[in-house]
């Protein structure tokens, strides 16, 4: 198998690059990279006796190819979320010194398409990743104690993204895990708003969703706060968002079915008259990347079912436009007898 995207190559090997490729086989795994990740590379392999390092003196694919070719496989698997076509090509081309017809099979390699295969070992955290993960989740759960000194009257939700960005690095992430998102008054009805020009004012609410990468593991949160009194409205909507949440994480456990986890938020937003306004997953894993397997939501497959050692986050929310929204947030380890929550539960209003 060909791996080639970096979340897996460094789940596989440890190599955290922005390029390389892993071949697998029976054997051994060969770990492909230029001259720029040779010397890190290389002691990985000090701890992993079945992990061999080849320099592309030339182009990565071309590295490949001999990569296969050496190993005298017929059959070969790839990546097919992360392979382009005009990789697929390529890479036919130098196997079969042929151009491959668009989707075709090279006739000397087979080339096989798989989905999932990685990313479904990385689903499950072994017990050095859940202890990276309850770091992380802790430092985050720091940052997010402060949310108060962030959201203040008077700013611009880009001022308040810069801050709690500031604060993420100060406790130790290497970086936030996605763009944070701020959004006040009307915008927090957009579920991903973006940060803009707009001054936070007296008395609407404020949507915080940010998260942080430690030691390659990420984290995220959501918190909604109100400046000044929230009115009944508010409190309503944040009432509902927050049993809704509550329901969620008391249906976690190991055999749960990952749409059932879903549906006892749906169930509880349905009550409050909120359904419709609530459109999309209660969750999503977290790991290496901070969209993984596995999905909380009611499209996915009906036998799929949470495991202990999966991590993953629970955000319902409810969005009323022209109002406002509420979203809640938090992360949760899957344990053998249920749940833990890795993430200080948000304090209610």
């Amino acid at each position: 198998m060909i791996v080639t995207h970096p979340p897996n190559v460094r789940y596989l090997t440890g190599l955290n690059a922005s390029a390389g490729a892993v071949l697998v086989t029976i054997t051994d795994c060969a770990l492909i990279v230029d001259s720029r990740y040779l010397q890190v590379a290389t002691v990985l392999t000090q701890d992993h006796p079945r992990l061999r390092v080849r320099l592309a003196s030339a182009a990565l694919d071309a590295a490949i190819a001999e990569e296969v070719r050496s190993s005298r496989v017929t059959r070969v698997a790839f990546e097919a979320a992360y392979l382009p076509v005009a990789r697929y090509h390529r890479l036919a081309a130098l196997l079969t010194d042929r151009t491959c017809e668009p989707i075709a099979t090279p006739s000397h390699t087979e080339f096989v398409a798989t989905e999932h295969l990685v990313e479904r070992l990385r689903g499950i955290k072994d017990a050095a990743e859940q202890a990276t993960l309850r770091e992380a989740a802790r430092r985050l759960s720091r940052v997010a104690g402060r949310a108060r000194e962030f959201v203040v009257a008077g700013r611009s939700e880009m001022r308040v993204a810069a801050l709690v960005d500031a604060a993420v690095r100060d406790a130790g992430f290497e970086r936030p895990a996605f763009d944070t998102i701020v959004a006040s008054g009307p915008n927090s009805a957009l579920p991903h708003a973006r940060p803009s020009a707009r001054i936070l004012t007296e008395g609407e609410g404020v949507v915080l969703d940010f998260g942080g990468i430690y030691d390659g593991y990420c984290v995220d949160l959501t918190r909604t706060l109100h400046l000044g009194p929230p009115g009944a409205g508010f409190r309503r909507l944040f009432q509902a968002v927050w049993e809704a949440h509550a329901a969620a994480i008391a249906a976690v456990k190991p055999g749960a079915y990952a749409a059932d986890i879903d549906g006892a938020a749906r169930r509880v937003l349905e009550r409050h008259g909120l359904l419709e306004s609530f459109g999309h997953g209660t969750g999503h894993g977290l790991g290496l990347e901070v969209h993984e397997d596995p999905r909380i939501s009611p499209l996915v497959s009906p036998g799929e079912r949470v495991e202990p050692g999966m991590v993953f986050t629970v955000e319902p929310g409810a969005y009323v436009p022209g109002t406002g929204g509420v979203r809640i947030e938090d992360d949760v380890l899957v344990t053998e007898s249920g749940c833990e929550l890795l993430t200080d539960v948000a304090v209610e209003l």
